[in-house]
This record gives C-alpha cells, structure tokens and sequence, in this order.
C-alpha cells in the first residue's frame, strides 16, 4: 500500500484526536454543520433550478448550434477548432452540459487530435461561471455582482483562446 491510501483515514483520524483534546462534541457540531448546509441547500435551489432550465432550453432550442455556425469562421482564423466552440459556450454556463459535450467532442475527435487537446485542456482549465456566480452569491445573498461577472465574462472568453496557445506550446 502507499502513502496516499492512508491520508484519508490519517485526516479523520487527526480531526477526532484534536476534538477530543479540545473536549467538543464532534458528532453534535456534524449534525449542526449539517442541518445549516440544508438549509443553505433550500436557499439556492430556486437559482440553481432556474439555471438549468436556462440551459436546458440553450441546449435544445438549437441556439448553441446557430451561434457556433455564426462564430466558427471567425474564431477558425485565430486557429481555434470550430469543433470546441459549443464547449466554450457551454462551460462557462454548466458543468453537466460541458462534460456531455466534452464527451460528444472526444467521440469525433480522438483525445490525441489537436481539437481533442484543446477540448481537454479547455474543459480543466475553465470554469462553470455562472453556476458558481449562482451558488455562491445566493448561499451569500449578496445582490450586487459590481464586477464580478464582467470580469468573470473576460476570463470566459480568453480562457477558450489561452487553451489553444498551451496545446499548440506543450504539443
């Protein structure tokens, strides 16, 4: 066995010693963390439910297919691959759309073909913004974004594009 089997186990066991050194009941503070993580839970699925209707209806209206037809051209001359831009629409909206089309990506593009790096690359590299903007200001309530998103949105559309710089730099 190695080292890493044991760090786990290790955690746990160095959380209860030091609780128990400490005389705090663990098992009431789990149940208290629990029951605000519920609640926090209740807070955000209407945003989170909202948001995937969002993409729901994104996926199947045909939009992202309309958008990518609209924008493979011009993307094609920065040497981006036609075949990721519904990834890069996608990822910064939901993670679950994003890995059904990173699967879709790697089906017709082997993972060792350029479009099949970038894709690879892209889908660990980026972030799912909007689903993360959705989940953390409504577990925090916080109302005004300022410039959180634009910001975010910045990072959306050169994140794709750096992709394509480090695939063609190690490749």
């Amino acid at each position: 066995m190695k080292f890493t089997d044991y760090i786990l186990p290790l955690i746990i066991c160095g959380i209860l010693i030091y609780a128990l050194l400490k005389k705090v009941d663990v098992w009431s503070e789990f149940v208290a963390g629990a029951k605000e993580n519920i609640l926090v839970t209740m807070e955000i699925l209407p945003a989170l439910i909202g948001l995937l209707l969002a993409v729901g209806i994104f996926r199947t209206s045909g939009a992202i297919d309309l958008i990518t037809t609209a924008i493979s051209p011009i993307l094609r001359f920065s040497g981006f691959p036609s075949e990721c831009v519904p990834l890069a629409l996608i990822r910064p909206i939901s993670g679950s759309g994003a890995l059904a089309t990173f699967e879709n990506i790697l089906t017709n593009c082997p993972p060792d073909t350029f479009p099949g790096r970038v894709a690879s690359v892209m889908y660990g590299g980026t972030e799912t913004t909007f689903y993360t903007c959705t989940v953390y200001f409504a577990a925090t309530k916080v109302r005004k974004l300022r410039h959180t998103i634009p910001c975010a949105l910045v990072g959306d559309i050169f994140g794709p594009l750096l992709c394509v710089f480090i695939v063609l730099l190690f490749f």
